[in-house]
């Protein structure tokens, strides 16, 4: 039997007993009470049956053929009322158990057609405060962290893939040139100069790798999943950066103009460190002798932002965008050395920010982050 017969034929059940309780009790009320009045009634009449009269006999079995078809008269109408009353109960407690029911109904209906790729899915939440509803916000937390965890297994997934296919493809220029190095000096008898020029080329390769790997695994981990949370000073960041590389500066003549006014963000510090650091780094290297370097941070329209600016080649507007993909350089030549924009992105978007990339008339770019203010990040992480 279903949970609605079942439920159905426990309101039956109740109806009926609560009937043949009421009945039994109104049969014995009834039965004291009758023949109490019957005996007021015939008050005055001789109670010996020797000793009455035949009018006085008649009477009183009179009394009783009129108490023993009331008796009668009341247990028909009272069974007749009864199986009435109960048929009712059964229709009624069929149609109350289909709407107590309904809720989990829809609760079992929503679980069916939920799947692994479709959990956008909630179970509908009944306007009474009641048990069901308790349930249906309980089923409804549990999918969004079941949800939620598939999205983070999702990122981690995708995250370790294109590590490994980054690393697979960038890292065969670095071990070719060190196979070659190798398999050109060991060729001949090589000589001590001849070592020591390997021994440079595979230093250089290994310098790369390095670089390659490191960046790799900064970009994996910006989008493996949440971040440790700290607040932090973008005006502060910059500003020990910008002394950390004072010395690249001035070698390369480089003029450094800063507008540090507090932008507070709330993230992870190494992340948002290696994000202007990368910043900075590209500013300073993809630049000409006697440019200029321009960092600005602040607030603008209630959001936190920082901007970075250089001197340096041309580049048309349509190649500027390309930039923040993985590997990619001005000329767009993929290259190992190109990690830096793209780890940029995506430590930005961690963070629940932007990026925006413009090329300046006069050479150079314009890198702008912004970011939502302090609450509006932990409550979307929230």
């Amino acid at each position: 039997m279903t949970a609605r017969g079942r439920l159905a034929a426990l309101y039956t059940a109740l109806v009926l007993a609560a009937g043949i309780i009421l009945t039994c009790l109104t049969y014995l009320l009834m039965r004291r009470n009758l023949g109490r009045r019957l005996s007021l009634s015939l008050i005055g009449t001789s109670t010996v049956p020797d000793q009455a009269s035949t009018a006085e006999r008649q009477l009183w079995q009179l009394a009783g053929q009129v108490e023993a078809a009331a008796y009668s008269e009341f247990l028909t109408q009272a069974l007749i009322s009864l199986a009435v009353v109960t048929g009712l109960a059964a229709a009624l407690g069929w149609l109350v158990a289909g709407r107590v029911l309904r809720p989990i109904r829809a609760i079992s209906a929503t679980a069916q057609r939920l799947s692994a790729e479709n959990l956008s899915e909630r179970v509908p939440v009944t306007s009474p405060a009641d048990e069901l509803a308790t349930l249906a916000h309980t089923i409804n937390g549990m999918l969004d962290r079941i949800q939620t965890g598939l999205a983070d297994r999702d990122r981690a997934l995708e995250s370790q893939r294109m590590f490994t296919a980054n690393a697979a493809h960038e890292l065969r220029t670095p071990l070719t040139t060190m196979r070659t190095a190798i398999d050109v000096t060991l060729d001949d008898q090589p000589g001590t100069p001849e070592l020591l020029a390997m021994t440079g080329d595979i230093s250089a390769a290994v310098d790369q790798s390095r670089r390659i790997l490191d960046g790799l695994l900064t970009l994996a981990r910006s989008q493996a999943g949440p971040i440790r949370q700290h607040d932090v000073d973008l005006a502060d960041l910059v500003r020990g950066l910008l002394a950390g590389v004072a010395g690249e500066t001035k070698a390369r003549d480089l003029a450094v103009r800063r507008d540090l006014r507090p932008a507070r963000i709330t993230g992870e510090l190494v992340l948002l460190e290696r994000m202007v650091g990368n910043l900075i780094d590209n500013a300073i290297r993809y630049n000409h002798a006697g440019g200029c370097v321009e960092v600005t941070t602040g607030v603008m329209g209630g959001l936190p932002f920082a901007c970075i600016a250089n001197t340096g080649p041309p580049i048309t507007p349509s190649k500027a965008e390309g930039l923040l993909e993985p590997f990619v350089r001005g000329e767009g030549v993929r290259t190992g050395l190109g990690l830096g924009l793209s780890i940029v992105r995506g430590i930005v978007a961690a963070h629940h920010g932007t990026i925006s990339i413009a090329a300046r008339p006069t050479g150079g770019l314009a890198v702008t982050l912004r970011f939502p203010a302090r609450n509006k990040i932990n409550s979307m992480r929230r």
